[in-house]
């Protein structure tokens, strides 16, 4: 994620802006980031992973989503001088039921149940802190958020409790298998890493 000069926008500015860019850019408290490039690994184990939870959700009531659907994840807007918020693109997103969105232009989405991010060097930081602080404390409908690295066969999940507690798993090797209840899936890590070639042991 790479910063831009820094100009604040409000919400519809951004989106006007967005709806028109080449490029996609995220949108945090009135500024933008450009996105960074992505890596081949990272796109096979998207791919990968979409492709495993579409087969199991079928023609289901829930539905996985990639690419260019935005998630928007703050406050309504007080004052269009001191914006709030985040529009992000997450790498992979689950709705149940029927998707409700921002507006018209149905390119917004605001409830997701589950989100998928790929951890990269330039965006884990931001994944694991400030990102999922936002998805926790304004995306109700979120129930979970699982986080694949690319350097290694691991996958960390956060369940939401009743209580509005998060619960934490993690797997690892390719022979684990990680269970999303809530939408009645399973991720195998054979299946989400297929064509990955991992290097030497990372913590050896």
């Amino acid at each position: 994620m790479m910063g831009l000069p820094k100009t604040i926008m409000t919400e519809n500015e951004y989106l006007a802006f967005e709806r028109a860019a080449e490029e996609r850019h995220i949108y945090v408290d009135g500024e933008i980031f450009a996105m960074a490039g992505e890596s081949g690994e990272h796109a096979d184990i998207i791919t990968n992973t979409v492709q495993s939870l579409a087969n199991q959700l079928d023609d289901g009531p829930c539905r996985v989503r990639t690419g260019n659907s935005r998630v928007r994840s703050g406050p309504l807007p007080k004052s269009p001088r001191r914006p709030r918020g985040l529009y992000s693109y997450p790498d992979i997103f689950v709705i149940c039921e029927e998707p409700k969105y921002l507006d018209e232009y149905r390119d917004v989405v605001l409830n997701p149940k589950v989100i998928v991010e790929i951890l990269s060097e330039s965006t884990e930081a931001f994944d694991r802190g400030g990102k999922f602080t936002r998805y926790q404390d304004y995306n109700p409908t979120l129930s979970d958020y699982i986080l694949v690295s690319q350097d290694r066969p691991r996958i960390e999940h956060y369940h939401r409790e009743k209580d509005g507690s998060w619960k934490y798993t993690r797997v690892d090797g390719l022979k684990a298998v990680l269970k999303i209840d809530s939408i009645k899936c399973k991720l195998k890590a054979a299946d989400v890493y297929k064509r990955i070639n991992f290097k030497a042991d990372p913590d050896k």
